[in-house]
């Protein structure tokens, strides 16, 4: 198999531990060895952090993969990879995807043996847990922040109606869609006046059935309780 071996070290590290360059570079090498494995490199990044991707090594070691110049890559620690679960899912996956091995030496983690691909299911498993989590936290957290919005004075808002006998709020699906486009075009770099003309164009109506002006779409993009209910939406305030 061909392999590459990847070493980091920060700054920090450097000075307060004897986990040098060198060290993991020797390391490795031996493992290789007795794996009978042939290394074509090894990649460093030193003096820089595990929390940050962007590392011009740890990128070339992802080139290498993606083109599938190797096999295998192994680093002396996991934590020489990243020091994140989120990320070390995320780069896992990738190597599995591209049908590139990983192995930690000190770990004694590898994936291309059964032991090792049990581990990276479970990392794996985890990691969706994770995000399924924090998708249902973020789901009930808008639906409470939906259902305590209240008419205030004044008109309602272009995208809702009033709920019968109350005060409450109520989203209207297609004017929202509306509010979803003139945010899009506002993004785009839209004038106030292009999107009214474009929503005249599409026979779109206003709430009280007339035409667009600049002025109604300038208090659309102004009104922050669109942020809560349009994907993208955020409020201009006042200019």
């Amino acid at each position: 198999m061909k392999a590459i071996g990847y070493v980091r070290v920060s700054t920090q590290e450097q000075t307060e531990s004897g986990l040098s360059l060198d060290s993991q570079r020797r390391k490795i090498e031996a493992f290789c060895e007795a794996k009978d494995w042939r290394l074509t490199e090894i990649v460093s990044d030193p003096g820089l952090s595990g929390g940050n991707m962007q590392r011009p090594g740890l990128q070339d070691v992802l080139r290498k993969m993606k083109k599938r110049e190797v096999d295998v890559v192994v680093v002396l620690k996991l934590d020489r990879l990243t020091r994140s679960v989120k990320d070390l899912c995320t780069l896992l996956e990738g190597f599995d995807k591209a049908g590139v091995a990983f192995s930690s030496v000190s770990d004694n983690f590898d994936t291309s043996t059964a032991n090792g691909r049990l581990v990276l299911n479970i990392l794996g498993s985890v990691n969706q847990w994770e995000r399924d989590v924090i998708s249902e936290r973020t789901r009930d957290a808008l639906a409470e922040k939906k259902a305590q919005h209240r008419r205030s004075a004044g008109e309602i808002p272009f995208g809702f109606t009033i709920a019968h006998d109350s005060d409450f709020l109520l989203p209207v699906d297609r004017q929202l869609e509306t509010v979803g486009r003139i945010a899009e075009w506002r993004r785009s770099g839209e004038s106030l006046n292009a999107i009214a003309r474009k929503l005249n164009a599409l026979g779109v109506a206003t709430k009280k059935g007339g035409r667009w002006a600049a002025q109604t779409i300038k208090v659309i993009v102004r009104n922050s309780l669109y942020s809560d209910f349009v994907p993208g939406f955020a409020s201009e305030g006042v200019r």
